[in-house]
């Protein structure tokens, strides 16, 4: 049942109570701000009623003002005699915050129908509310902007077909949560999904890593020893920092990619490997070819479906988005005085360029909620008072371009690439933005 709650210094009539009550409410009645918090905090209301008489002052009403101000998800209805309108603390109230408002006397059934269609405009703030959550984390992943759809859809595709993965984009950008995205959305879900981080191997090491080796290979060896490949044995192998793989290594990924089967260092009998390989890589990898220190064999057989994890100067409007969802993240897992972010250090988060990308933003976040002092994280809370001058700004043809950019990508995404239907939403000409299209470098295989 529908639960309302009503705000009333004055008595409220029995039989008011009872009238909507019949239209299918839970009435529940508070006469003062201590009674009002306590139902709050015991009950879940989408719609509240507050009641102003005549004889009230200013004073007297305030607590009544100021909960409806705090309850700000709330649809709030508010009757009161004709000449309150006119007072300036509730023309505003009425204006900022309330669905509708009633002059006494009441006509209940009136009242009865606007209570209803408060009650559906909350479900439907709230739907909203929870699609847009939906919509702004997909795959473990923050974001809504038409970078990270691009990439969304992108997972989408790499997950329902079981081909090697490539995938670039900047240290931070979140490489390997898209592979781990990928295949926790494929058919190779319940198998493992083991990381190998290819810089961090010496040259010695790589192979014994990925391939293992038999016992007596090489001294030292004492015992048999099983490889990250035939770890992963019907899952995913994710090798980032791939290009760091020196060449003897990549041969043998070549042949497991081309023979689904390895050899052990210093074993003589194939092994069958049932593995998908997603690699990534921050580096530019056709400089790697054009030098010959990466196989250009072995890099067509990776690339076979290429994914780009976007910068966060890429997708700014992303930036606020994120920080907000590390705050509650590390604010729920420490003791701390901190409420959210004030002013400056939402300007600063939005205008820093953010060379570290999401990796660096997660770590000032949760340094601001372990130092601030304050209810309100600061730019020097998160050292970026001083970073963030200079470079970290951009100009205001900078940030007109990136608008720009990202509301031609938006209305081309929701067009299905309909130039003539997308200029006509955009106000300019076909020619225009064909013209704009090619100044951004927007075409439909980036977008």
């Amino acid at each position: 049942m529908r639960k309302l709650l009503i705000l009333s210094t004055a008595t409220v009539e029995d039989e008011l109570i009872q009238k909507i009550s019949a239209a299918d409410w839970e009435v529940y009645w508070a006469q003062d701000a201590s009674q009002a918090r306590v139902l709050l905090t015991e009950q879940s209301f989408r719609v509240g009623l507050a009641l102003l008489f005549s004889c009230e002052p200013e004073r007297s009403i305030q607590w009544v003002v100021d909960l409806m101000l705090a309850r700000q998800k709330m649809q709030w209805v508010i009757a009161l005699p004709r000449p309150f309108v006119d007072r300036r603390l509730l023309s505003g109230l009425i204006a900022e915050r309330c669905y509708d408002y009633h002059t006494l006397p009441i006509d209940i059934q009136r009242l009865t129908v606007t209570l209803g269609h408060a009650y559906g405009m909350a479900e439907v703030i709230e739907n909203n509310l929870r699609q847009q959550r939906e919509a702004e984390t997909q795959y473990g992943l923050i974001g809504n902007s038409p970078a990270m759809q691009t990439l969304f859809r992108g997972i989408q595709k790499a997950a329902e077909v079981d081909v090697p993965v490539l995938i670039t984009g900047e240290v931070g950008t979140g490489k390997e949560q898209a592979a781990r995205a990928i295949h926790e959305n494929s058919a190779r879900a319940a198998a493992p999904f083991i990381t190998v981080n290819c810089e961090a191997l010496t040259a010695d090491l790589t192979q014994s890593e990925l391939f293992g080796h038999e016992k007596g290979a090489f001294a030292g060896a004492g015992e048999r020893r099983i490889g990250q490949i035939e770890v992963a044995n019907g899952g995913t192998l994710f090798l980032d920092e791939v290009d760091t793989l020196g060449l003897e290594a990549q041969a043998n990924l070549l042949r497991l990619l081309e023979e689904k089967k390895i050899r052990r260092l210093g074993g003589a009998k194939p092994i069958p490997a049932n593995v998908r390989v997603i690699a990534a890589t921050h580096s530019n990898i056709e400089q790697a070819l054009r030098e010959g220190r990466f196989r250009e064999d072995l890099f067509y057989r990776l690339n076979v479906l290429h994914l780009r994890a976007p910068t966060l100067r890429e997708r700014r409007g992303d930036v606020e988005l994120l920080a907000r969802y590390f705050f509650n993240k590390f604010s729920a897992e420490v003791k701390t005085v901190a409420k959210g972010f004030n002013r400056d250090a939402l300007e600063v988060i939005s205008r820093y360029d953010w060379p570290g990308n999401v990796r660096e933003l997660m770590n000032r976040v949760r340094r601001g909620v372990l130092l601030t002092e304050g209810p309100y994280i600061s730019p020097s809370d998160m050292e970026l008072e001083r970073r963030s001058l200079g470079r970290g700004f951009v100009t205001l043809d900078e940030a007109r371009m990136a608008a720009d950019r990202e509301v031609i990508q938006a209305t081309l995404l929701r067009t299905r690439f309909n130039i003539a239907r997308a200029a006509q939403e955009l106000s300019v000409s076909r020619m225009t933005l064909y013209r704009l299209m090619e100044k951004y470098d927007i075409r439909r295989d980036n977008l």
